[in-house]
């Protein structure tokens, strides 16, 4: 009987190319390993468990692989950054490559590590659409991934986010792939503030990803909740859209079914949208939580 972890692996084999280097390996019960999560880096490993514990032949499989190994304790109210489980250890940040795209990665920059792997199918298609001289926005940006896939197409982006060290991270990601930071967009602050204010100036776009995390609370304290203020966020998002334009709505939110976020954006806007969803990447073999849903006007 072949090996469970080796088992994974080898249902990957077919998705590592030239052009994408880091992939989910081990994806919990969808690979009868419940639980635990693994990824690869570009060949450096990011292992995640429920539990406090590494389970015995899971450390013992890991040893022998004589790989770079992160571990990376789940945890909702205790979000610890990765600590080195086992192999050479990896202390500085280095690029990943996906769909010839590079991204830069630190295993030392806190509970996240610079990029969602279950977004991987979704920024190639941003970057399908898009066409030279389109404006993209992307909203609660993180490190930018979505707008380098963007302007990597050729369009002018805008990258929103709280925090600065993240949009300096999204600067070097541009450098990463020869794209001028100075030709695009970087906006500090709370997205909702800042889409009243490109309604304001008359700015539109013509795409907008709104992928927020499903708990926030911004600097004056007021809570967002993705169950419920998704709707509102949207309509914003759509004042600002051109006629011909689209959104990108993402959630992750477990307790938020696929049915009541297809809702909140429906009844976001008067007008009639048309939507459709995009699955997980392949590598994702468990639960299906991404929810990924495209909108038109």
């Amino acid at each position: 009987m072949q090996d469970p972890h080796e088992a994974a692996l080898a249902k990957r084999a077919p998705l590592r190319t030239a052009e994408t280097d880091a992939l989910r390996l081990i994806d919990g019960g969808g690979d009868g390993l419940p639980g635990i999560t693994l990824e690869s880096y570009a060949g450096n490993w990011l292992l995640a468990t429920v539990g406090t514990r590494v389970p015995a032949a899971l450390d013992t499989w890991l040893q022998q692989q004589a790989r770079p190994c992160y571990w990376k304790k789940l945890d909702l109210y205790q979000k610890e950054p990765p600590h080195h489980h086992c192999g050479p250890e990896v202390s500085e940040p280095f690029c990943i490559r996906e769909n010839g795209l590079q991204f830069e990665i630190s295993f030392q920059a806190g509970y996240s590590q610079g990029i969602f792997l279950d977004q991987r199918d979704n920024r190639a298609e941003v970057r399908r659409l898009l066409r030279p001289g389109q404006r993209l926005l992307n909203t609660f940006a993180y490190t930018g991934a979505f707008s380098v896939a963007a302007a990597s197409a050729g369009a002018e982006t805008t990258t929103l986010d709280l925090s600065q060290p993240y949009l300096d991270w999204a600067k070097r990601n541009f450098a990463h792939n020869a794209l001028d930071p100075a030709a695009h967009h970087f906006c500090k602050g709370d997205t909702f503030h800042w889409l009243r204010r490109f309604a304001k100036q008359g700015r539109q776009f013509d795409a907008i990803v709104l992928d927020p995390p499903t708990f926030s609370r911004d600097e004056k304290g007021k809570i967002f909740r993705v169950e419920s203020d998704f709707g509102a966020l949207a309509a914003l998002a759509l004042d600002i859209l051109t006629p011909d334009g689209w959104l990108l709505c993402c959630s992750n939110c477990h307790a938020l079914p696929a049915a009541g976020f297809e809702r909140q954006i429906l009844t976001s806007s008067r007008r009639r949208l048309a939507i459709r969803s995009s699955p997980m990447p392949a590598d994702f073999t468990g639960e299906s939580y991404l929810k990924s849903v495209w909108v038109e006007t």
